[in-house]
């Protein structure tokens, strides 16, 4: 690539991405996946539209590795534990026993009733069964449902990839049929077990460090903890483990620790999962060729599509929510709201890349399900979240930044006061915070100004409060609790200031 070429580049990547972050809002307002639109723009700029040529497996698979890396670090970072911990039981089984059952059912019915030999049936099934993070929660975002429900489908989507990845990439390289079924099975339980291990030390080795280091510049703070989640996954693979949970749960921790400006760093990460999915789509619709689909394509898609829809996930999730006590609505939503989006495509170009026999058109099948079923999930998704129960309430949590304030050894914590919160209509007096935290400035229609103990708090204002290090965790969990509960919430709890 010459400076000419490069020019050309940022010239057509910049109109792309433009275009792209426009689509954001009209896919959101009609309740569609952005994905499509992303890779609608793939299909259009493509050797069948405008005529960019783009056929390289190995720079797709390797270039999607690395998006999907990215976009399960915004899923940890952007995760909540309080919402996750109590899912992760059934998120967890979700992405291991329930894939095994999703993954038997489609394989059964690729190979007896469509007639795809073995091989190319299990990979196809493998392809097909995890759910996507991006895909689900582009749809969610307009639909605020309960933080259980939430917690497991970004339990399942952040934890399914990585037992799946080393299912497609065993299958792919022929190493099932040479080392035998539980050398297999060893080979995935090592890796996740090992990843985990690997993401898990990272990321409380970075937060510890992180707590303790005060960097020049608050734009530093979101770069070095998305490398730490980098990093996590790049030991784990040096390692022959499992880099995406490794990277997930790097994410989870960091995403979860009180660390400065961690509001502007879960803006910052969020911003690069937009970028990661469009490059990343686009990228796939590039690669795919419709003109090559042919009915058996379509209609393979289809009845495969369906199968998993409609017989191996909900299966998966009756299998699963057995040992948890999940109401049949709550299962009917979490099996339909298990979206399928650039991870199946991405899983394709493995045995795409390997030359393996028929993945050619198994790249095509799995594409023509993606988008098929992608449309026919999110179309009902928002009224059938109303049906099955599960939206959640308008309160909603405080927003909380901090900023180090290092020569006094204290921080600075900016709040928001959000729509449904209690904290509205409390006077400061009575938030009772810790000794050593004070509210010393509120900011309200855009004007600042000190309050006083009987100053009133508004929905739509912005509180300054400066708490000194030892009672900073104190004074942060003081104001979710009187966001959520009311003047009165734990009076026994706070220490009157």
């Amino acid at each position: 690539m010459d400076v000419h070429d490069l020019d050309v580049f940022l010239l057509v990547g910049s109109g792309v991405l433009i275009a792209a972050i426009l689509a954001v809002r009209l896919s959101v307002s009609v309740g569609l996946p952005s994905l499509l639109v992303y890779l609608g723009l793939g299909l259009v700029l493509g050797e069948e539209g405008l005529g960019v040529q783009f056929d390289d497996a190995d720079l797709a698979l390797a270039v999607g590795f690395g998006a999907l890396v990215l976009i399960l670090a915004e899923g940890g970072l952007t995760t909540r534990w309080e919402h996750v911990r109590p899912a992760i039981g059934l998120g967890l089984l979700l992405a291991t026993l329930g894939s095994v059952v999703s993954v038997l059912v489609v394989a059964g019915a690729a190979h007896y009733a469509l007639d795809l030999r073995w091989e190319i049936a299990v990979l196809l099934a493998a392809v097909l069964t995890p759910t996507d993070a991006a895909a689900v929660f582009s749809v969610l975002r307009a639909v605020p449902i309960a933080p259980r429900v939430k917690g497991v489908l970004e339990a399942e989507s952040g934890l399914n990839d990585a037992p799946i990845v080393v299912l497609v990439t065993a299958l792919s390289a022929g190493e099932i049929a040479d080392g035998g079924a539980l050398s297999f099975i060893g080979l995935i339980v090592f890796e996740i077990v090992v990843g985990a291990v690997v993401g898990l030390a990272v990321g409380f080795g970075a937060a510890r460090l992180l707590r303790q280091l005060a960097l020049p510049a608050s734009g530093l703070y979101p770069l070095i903890v998305l490398a730490f989640t980098v990093l996590a996954y790049g030991l784990a693979v040096l390692g022959h483990a499992s880099g995406f949970a490794a990277v997930y749960l790097c994410a989870l921790v960091l995403g979860n620790t009180e660390l400065p400006h961690r509001v502007a760093t879960r803006s910052f990460v969020e911003g690069i999962g937009w970028l990661a999915q469009i490059g990343l789509f686009v990228m796939l619709g590039l690669l795919a060729s419709p003109s090559e689909f042919t009915l058996w394509h379509l209609w393979t898609g289809l009845v495969a599509g369906a199968v998993l829809t409609f017989v191996a996930r909900p299966l998966s999730v009756l299998v699963c929510a057995t040992w948890f006590r999940v109401g049949w609505r709550e299962q009917l939503f979490v099996g339909w709201a298990g979206l399928r989006g650039a991870v199946p495509i991405i899983l394709a170009t493995i045995p795409l890349a390997a030359d393996v026999p028929g993945s050619r058109d198994l790249f095509d099948i799995v594409f023509v399900a993606v988008v098929v079923y992608t449309l026919v999930q999110a179309a009902p998704l928002a009224r059938l979240a109303r049906w099955c129960g599960v939206l959640r309430d308008d309160v909603r949590d405080l927003e909380v930044e901090a900023a180090p304030l290092e020569r006094v050894s204290a921080d600075l914590l900016q709040v928001h006061v959000p729509r449904g919160s209690r904290l509205a209509g409390v006077e400061v007096g009575e938030l009772r915070l810790p000794t050593g935290a004070s509210v010393s400035l509120v900011v309200r229609d855009g004007t600042p100004f000190v309050p006083h103990r009987t100053t009133r708090l508004v929905r739509g204002d912005d509180v300054l409060v400066v708490a000194t290090r030892d009672v900073r965790e104190l004074t942060e969990q003081r104001l979710l609790d009187v966001g959520r509960h009311g003047r009165l919430a734990g009076w026994d709890a706070a220490d009157p200031a």
